[in-house]
């Protein structure tokens, strides 16, 4: 894991440098997308977690 977040790391380091500012926050939200939908597809976060009303959480 640390091998991942140093390649995503210098990933958004390139992108600053040689795109400035709004590069970088598309390569981190691009980033963060591709992070929620892997987590989704390993089975480790469900659509649900998102969508519940306050009520359902105090259960």
């Amino acid at each position: 894991m640390a091998v991942v977040g140093m390649i995503a790391g210098m990933a958004l380091g390139f992108a600053g440098y040689f795109g400035g500012f709004g590069a970088f926050l598309l390569v981190a939200a691009l980033g963060a997308v591709g992070f929620f939908a892997g987590r989704f597809l390993e089975g480790d976060l469900e659509l649900g977690d998102f969508f519940r009303t306050r009520d359902d959480r105090r259960r």
